[in-house]
C-alpha cells in the first residue's frame, strides 16, 4: 500500500503566480512521489507569500497544518527546503511544530528529511531560543488555527475529525457498489462477506476486514 503524502507549493512574486514556479514544483514533487510510491493525497500552495512569514500568516500552509491535526497523513512533500521557509528561525519553528506531531518534511529536490534534527550550533541555539517562549508560541498557535478551521469551515464545511467514508473517488466507487448490492436484495452480511471476498480493502487496509456494522453505517447516512 503507498504511504500517503501532502504538498506544499509556494512562490514568493505576485508575478510568479502565472510563470512556472507551480508546475516547475509540482512536477518535481510528483517525480520524486512516483519514484517512492508515495500517493498524494492533497496539495497546498501559497500564491505571492513571502518565504520569511510565519505558518500561520500563510492560508495554505495554516491549512495545511489543520488537515495534518485532523488527518492521518503524516508526510509533506516540498520541492526544496526554501519553500517552506527561507528565514532560519521561522523554519526552525515550524519544523519543530511538525516534529511534536511526528510528521515528516522531506524535500524533493534533494530526498532530505528536513525534519531530522542536526547539530549544527545555529540551529541548536535557535531550539534553546523556542524552547524558551514554547508557552508563548503555543498560545499563538491555539488561537490561530482556532481562526483557521472556523475560516475553513465557512468555505469548505467540515474541517476536523477524521473524514466520512466516501471522501474520495475509490470510496465512492465502493459506497456505490454497497448501494447496488443492497438494490439486488442482498442482505448486510451478505454484502460484508461479498466484499471481503473480492478484495475490496477497507479504509484501514487489506488487514482490516468489512464488517456488517461498517455496511450498515455506510447505508444509514444515505437515508
Amino acid at each position: 500500500m503507498k504511504a500517503k503524502a501532502f504538498s506544499y507549493l509556494r512562490v514568493s512574486g505576485k508575478g510568479q503566480i502565472e510563470g512556472d514556479g507551480f508546475p516547475r514544483q509540482r512536477d518535481s514533487i510528483n517525480h520524486y512521489a512516483k519514484t517512492h510510491k508515495i500517493e498524494i493525497v492533497r496539495e497546498f500552495r501559497d500564491e505571492g507569500v513571502s518565504g520569511t512569514k510565519d505558518a500561520f500568516d500563510r492560508d495554505g500552509l495554516t491549512d495545511l497544518m489543520v488537515a495534518i491535526k485532523s488527518n492521518g497523513v503524516r508526510l509533506i512533500l516540498l520541492e526544496r527546503a526554501d519553500r517552506l521557509a527561507r528565514d532560519l528561525m521561522i523554519s526552525e519553528i515550524l519544523l519543530a511544530e511538525f516534529r511534536k506531531l511526528s510528521v515528516k518534511v522531506v524535500a524533493a529536490d534533494s530526498d532530505t528529511d528536513l525534519t531530522v534534527e542536526d547539530y549544527d550550533p545555529t540551529r541548536i541555539l535557535m531550539r534553546q531560543m523556542l524552547g524558551a517562549i514554547s508557552q508563548w508560541e503555543k498560545s499563538m498557535i491555539v488561537q490561530k488555527l482556532r481562526a483557521a478551521r472556523s475560516r475553513i469551515r465557512k468555505t469548505e464545511g467540515r474541517c476536523e475529525g477524521r473524514k466520512p467514508y466516501g471522501f474520495n473517488d475509490s470510496e465512492k466507487e465502493v459506497i456505490g457498489r454497497i448501494h447496488a448490492m443492497k438494490k439486488a436484495g442482498m442482505t448486510i452480511a451478505k454484502i460484508a462477506e461479498s466484499l471481503n471476498e473480492e478484495k475490496i480493502t477497507t479504509r484501514s487496509g487489506e488487514e482490516t476486514k468489512w464488517h456488517p456494522t461498517t455496511v450498515q453505517r455506510i447505508l444509514a447516512r444515505a437515508n
